[in-house]
């Protein structure tokens, strides 16, 4: 087993998570939020960012057969007394608040300057790349591997076109539990996950317009797959810690072709376009836009850093 940790630790695996303060937990949550409606940027990366990536994954791992079985006999205030739903009800706070107010701002954003959009996000993950892979403590032949086909899965899925599906119940609840893995994953965004089922346009909208019952049966499935996922997730970096930070990283440089500014649609096979068809192309032009976009990627790539640089003084 591989000793050497970053981001977790063996210590960390049998500890509650540092006490840290609820406003910090609500911007971290906000951030994560943010992200996580955006397609191509996972939630997760923000996590990686702000330093409490193993926190999240501690915090999950103590909902346990225990907490329900407190529920069940109605013992709230002990079910509630674990430190990780401290850190749980913060995060969950700030995130909830991002995208009931955010995925407003996101969607006029993605339908009238997508590109401006894409470029804050192009620089928060590109950034992301780096800051992730100063953690890894050693490169070795086998993890320089990892990293490239992690990567190059990535990119292959990032170039999927989303499909149609249907609406009944049991498949918004697959969806969630499929979206919430991705979206705890550095990397792997769980809104382009949903692009690709087909639930992406149709969530958000239950959102905005205040159709409450998809996003209850989505959110079942969502906490199913969370905590199901986050278990296994945290085997992987306890045991194999090196190795699952590596295909972590592989995973966030894959994102970049999702978030890449310019994009040119591709046309079916009948003529009509297909809005999610796209190939990433250099822009044709020097032009306002294009610097704009070039100033919103130096903002993004620096306030991840801004936000590590914090993180590691808290």
């Amino acid at each position: 087993m591989e000793q050497e940790m970053i981001g977790i630790s063996p210590a960390a695996t049998q500890e509650a998570p540092p006490r840290k303060s609820l406003l910090r937990l609500m911007f971290s949550g906000f951030a994560m939020g943010a992200a996580d409606v955006v397609p191509g940027v996972s939630g997760g990366t923000i996590a990686f960012i702000m330093g409490i990536y193993d926190d999240l994954l501690h915090a999950i791992h103590a909902v346990d057969g225990r907490f329900f079985r407190l529920l069940l006999r109605f013992k709230l205030r002990e079910a509630f007394s674990t430190p990780g739903w401290r850190f749980l009800a913060g995060l969950g706070a700030g995130l909830a608040l991002a995208i009931l107010t955010v995925s407003r701002l996101l969607v006029w954003g993605l339908e009238n300057h997508p590109a401006i959009v894409a470029a804050f996000f192009f620089g928060l993950v590109l950034a992301s790349v780096l800051v992730v892979g100063k953690r890894l403590p050693r490169w070795t032949p086998l993890t320089l591997l990892i990293v490239a086909l992690s990567a190059a899965g990535a990119y292959l899925l990032f170039g999927l076109v989303p499909v149609e599906t249907p609406v009944a119940p049991w498949f918004l609840f697959i969806s969630g539990a499929i979206a919430i893995c991705a979206m705890i994953l550095p990397g792997i965004s769980g809104a382009f996950i949903l692009l690709v089922l087909g639930k992406y346009h149709y969530i958000l909208d239950s959102l905005v317009t205040g159709q409450w019952l998809p996003i209850v049966i989505f959110g079942a499935g969502a906490v199913l797959g969370l905590l199901s996922f986050a278990r296994v997730l945290r085997w992987l970096l306890h045991r194999h810690h090196n190795l699952t930070v590596a295909a972590l990283i592989g995973l966030v440089i894959g994102a970049l072709r999702k978030v890449w500014p310019w994009k040119e649609s591709l046309p079916h096979a009948g003529g009509e376009e297909a809005v999610f068809a796209e190939i990433n192309v250099l822009p044709q032009a020097f032009t306002g836009e294009v610097a704009l976009a070039l100033v919103v990627i130096a903002l993004g790539f620096g306030l991840v850093f801004a936000l590590e640089l914090v993180g590691n003084r808290k």
